[in-house]
């Protein structure tokens, strides 16, 4: 079985480290938390004039590369190589890409491996990349072909209108795996 996972916000906390920064850099103007995002595009949380405010943040060295990974995220990538597998890191890398692809591999390098490196596919459009899911919190993930993958949305605040399977670094055995235990020292 080939597992596509997106990085930001599946992996790594792409949402966590903008509030943080953004709390760093304009203290008298709250973030938008979480809970009350409403659109998957974090810049579509701010009003226009604020854009280049938020753009700074996740356009700065470092921003990629200094994501804490999600809980229990990378013990999941782990369990899943153990159980047979085939993980693949599918990630969208931004239109300003100057820091975000190659700190997308130093992350990758850092949390994973060197050697997970060469399961990175950086893509514009995932549905070029076959697999049988892809776990993604993008709510909507369209291009040019129809996706040989089934979309498993990654819970996030901002995707929970839409009806398709669900998953947390907490329930993904039952997601991806039918609730099979990975091996009996679980």
């Amino acid at each position: 079985m080939i597992v596509l996972l997106d990085q930001d916000n599946v992996l790594a906390d792409f949402e966590g480290a903008f509030r943080e920064q953004w709390r760093a850099r304009h203290p008298k103007i709250p973030p938008v938390e979480a809970a009350a995002r409403r659109s998957f595009a974090l810049k579509d949380e701010y009003p226009p004039e604020m854009l280049e405010q938020v753009r700074a943040i996740y356009r700065a060295p470092g921003f990629f590369r200094n994501l804490t990974p999600i809980a229990g995220a990378l013990e999941g990538v782990a369990a899943l190589v153990a159980a047979g597998c085939k993980v693949f890191i599918c990630s969208a890398p931004l239109d300003y890409y100057d820091h975000c692809v190659l700190e997308k591999f130093q992350w990758v390098e850092q949390h994973l491996g060197r050697e997970f490196t060469r399961r990175l596919i950086l893509s514009k459009d995932k549905t070029l990349v076959h697999g049988d899911f892809l776990v993604d919190d993008n709510p909507a993930i369209t291009g040019q072909h129809t996706p040989t993958w089934r979309h498993v949305v990654y819970d996030q605040s901002y995707n929970r209108e839409v009806m398709a399977p669900r998953m947390t670094w907490q329930n993904w055995r039952d997601v991806l795996l039918g609730g099979e235990p990975i091996n009996s020292a679980e």
